[in-house]
């Protein structure tokens, strides 16, 4: 009720030219105010400082109008090392309603997400990271329809990740990495979705086949306590440039298929994978960490062509393809790590020199390594495997 008689007092003053100076939407006007009143700068921090309400709030910063309506509204320096705001974000923010993009820096704004947020209907950019926002992600923002970006990552958010924001028919991007989210992955729709981060959260169960669409281009779902496989979701994804799905409890087999994908990184550390790595037609992934793994049978020559390949840790076995040891050599692959394997030998002289720009780790394996080359620290300083883990053994 007085958020509306100050809303009439305004129009009054503005129609009888008592404020000639003030352009903005009245409702607009009040909607910043309470904003204002609810965050304040950190030390240090000098934001607020052109805040002032008797000029024209649309020359403060981080504040862009289209006539008499905010339709941007950037919280805080965004230069880096800036020390952010603190405080909570007052539910007057659901009152700008031409607003289209929202973003507050990194601080130390605390409190949940007011629910308003749902009013702004044409919201398409929503990034509020690296701060202290807690509760849960309202339900009801499924329902501004055109939004595009979501970024709440680094908060500490906890609930789940409600299916009506799988449901936003518009989003590209959704970051809420680094949080406290538990419950399953809902089922995304939009077709024009490009990056999942969810990694660091509590989230379980199983990924559903058609849960993640195929314009998926970033996807990463680790340090999570995901189970079940997961051979069938990464065959529909076929424009993969990115993939982590590394420090879950993921079972099965993974595809061969999905080394034909122009994936840059792909990291599947510290799962449960069961079965061989299949054989593809063509690798051209730059880097593939498979480490920390439960993989097991031969190595496929076909990934003699990744420049930096992370196979240790699992259970391999046989020998190391000779196509390895001639791109290794050349300087063509960068990085070949080979260690706690089963891999019982290696074509390469004991007088060959790698390269300087190149590294191969083979200790812990089913075989005396034919050459010794620096190992990381996490290798451990056992050269080889006991004879009595071992089903073949090379000296």
């Amino acid at each position: 009720m007085r958020f509306t008689q100050l809303v009439w007092c305004l129009m009054f003053l503005l129609r009888f030219g008592f404020l000639a100076d003030a352009i903005l939407d009245p409702v607009d006007f009040l909607a910043l105010q309470a904003i204002r009143k609810s965050l304040d700068d950190l030390p240090g921090s000098n934001f607020f400082q052109s805040w002032d309400f008797t000029s024209d709030p649309c020359g403060f910063a981080g504040v862009y109008c289209d006539g008499d309506k905010v339709i941007s509204l950037n919280l805080g320096d965004p230069r880096a090392g800036s020390p952010g705001l603190s405080g909570r974000i007052s539910p007057a923010i659901g009152k700008l309603s031409a607003l289209t993009e929202l973003s507050i820096v990194p601080g130390r704004i605390m409190g949940a997400l007011p629910a308003t947020v749902s009013q702004l209907k044409n919201l398409r950019f929503l990034a509020i990271s690296r701060n202290f926002i807690s509760g849960e992600i309202p339900a009801s923002l499924g329902e501004v329809r055109g939004l595009r970006t979501l970024d709440l990552s680094y908060n500490q958010l906890t609930g789940t990740i409600s299916p009506s924001i799988g449901s936003l028919p518009e989003l590209s991007n959704l970051i809420l990495c680094h949080n406290h989210l538990t419950g399953s992955i809902p089922p995304f729709l939009s077709q024009s979705l490009i990056r999942i981060d969810l990694k660091r959260n509590s989230l379980t169960g199983s990924i559903s086949p058609a849960s993640l669409p195929p314009s998926l281009q970033y996807l990463s779902l680790a340090w999570n306590q995901l189970t079940g496989p997961v051979d069938r979701v990464l065959l529909r994804l076929n424009q993969l440039n990115y993939l982590d799905l590394s420090l879950n409890r993921l079972t099965g087999r993974i595809p061969g298929r999905i080394f034909a994908f122009p994936i840059t990184n792909l990291q599947l550390q510290r799962n449960f994978f069961y079965g061989p790595i299949q054989p593809a037609n063509q690798v051209t992934i730059p880097t593939v960490d498979l480490s920390y793994n439960r993989f097991s049978g031969g190595i496929s020559p076909l990934l003699s062509s990744v420049e930096n390949l992370y196979l240790n840790s699992n259970r391999f076995t046989g020998e190391v393809p000779a196509s390895f040891v001639e791109r290794l050599l050349s300087a063509s692959m960068q990085t070949l790590y080979l260690q706690h394997n089963f891999l019982t030998g290696i074509q390469i002289s004991p007088a060959a020199e790698i390269p300087v720009s190149s590294s191969l780790c083979l200790q812990y394996n089913c075989m005396v390594p034919p050459l010794q080359t620096p190992c990381p620290l996490k290798a451990g300083p056992q050269k080889t495997r006991p004879t009595t883990q071992c089903t073949e053994w090379r000296g």
